[in-house]
């Protein structure tokens, strides 16, 4: 007993002592020499997301502009480094937690988001989907019935009239603001039809994401169906109207694209996630946020080079 004491006791000494180095380190940021100052940084970056309360606390005094940018920018870097880590361990766990990747990627834009909370919102869809739905439907009057629970009481609709705002690609504002592009919307979809064994999955048909249902009853994100096991087409832009092969192949040659078999066949989370992301940037580009760009395709390269650190 004594030397479990002994040992709590030197662990939270060790903890205070790193407590009053990170103060110490955080109060000498307004350091002036840029040598003494890099070093400094290096050593509030290594605290990691522990370093950010500190760092807040130093917005409320009296600095001048430049203290205040150096303040900004570590938050920023180290929240940038959290969310480079966290998808990378995404990747690394086979990427089975959809909605694990729609967060990560969305808390770029707010780091401070609330799992808990967007997951207990998503969940309140889902039951409502569930206070409506019985296994003796078809495949059909399931689709109708989520169609109903997102489109007519809970009011999602599509973003038609500003498309590319980076707001329609993240999971917070699509909760709250009820408006997304087809990706946003058709990975909510997904998520929703999944928590209830129904098997609906994205399909990375260029210009406009589109969903599938495939044929049987089970839901296994890691063993994603092919073509040939499509029952039917479902456009979650379009209130989740259903149509079959056919309207793609017009889709194709109206688009004049060269047909490829990734047009008509689920996808796997990773794609989902790669494209969200590559439409983020694109939003970004036509802002002129290239900063935004550039971070968010370091992100992106993780997804194209999986073995990149």
């Amino acid at each position: 007993m004594a030397s479990n004491g002994a040992g709590s006791e030197r662990s939270a000494t060790g903890s205070i002592g790193q407590n009053q180095e990170l103060k110490a380190l955080v109060s000498l940021i307004d350091e002036p020499d840029p040598g003494n100052y890099h070093a400094i940084r290096e050593r509030i970056l290594a605290y990691g997301l522990e370093a950010i309360p500190e760092l807040e606390a130093m917005l409320d005094r009296h600095f001048g502009e430049s203290v205040q940018d150096r303040v900004l920018n570590l938050i920023h870097e180290i929240q940038y480094d959290d969310i480079y880590r966290s998808l990378r361990a995404w990747i690394a766990d086979d990427s089975h937690d959809l909605l694990k990747g729609f967060f990560i990627v969305s808390r770029y834009q707010y780091p401070n988001l609330d799992d808990g909370e967007i997951r207990s919102r998503i969940d309140q869809i889902t039951r409502d989907v569930w206070l409506e739905i019985n296994d003796d439907l078809t495949a059909l009057e399931k689709v109708k019935v989520i169609n109903h629970v997102l489109f007519d009481i809970h009011g999602f609709v599509p973003n038609r009239s500003d498309l590319h705002n980076p707001s329609n690609f993240f999971i917070n504002t699509l909760l709250e603001t009820r408006k997304g592009s087809p990706l946003s919307l058709g990975i909510l979809y997904i998520l929703v039809s999944q928590k209830l064994d129904i098997p609906v999955y994205g399909v990375n048909l260029p210009q406009h994401f589109i969903l599938a249902y495939r044929q049987g009853y089970t839901v296994d994100p890691a063993n994603v169906p092919g073509p040939e096991d499509v029952l039917f087409y479902v456009n979650p832009f379009n209130r989740g109207a259903v149509f079959t092969r056919n309207e793609i192949e017009l889709f194709i040659r109206h688009s004049k694209l060269q047909p490829e078999p990734a047009f008509y066949s689920p996808c796997s989370n990773k794609v989902i996630i790669r494209r969200l992301l590559t439409n983020l940037i694109f939003a970004y580009e036509q802002l002129q946020k290239k900063e935004k760009a550039g971070e968010l395709g370091r992100l992106l390269g993780l997804l194209e080079h999986p073995g990149a650190s």
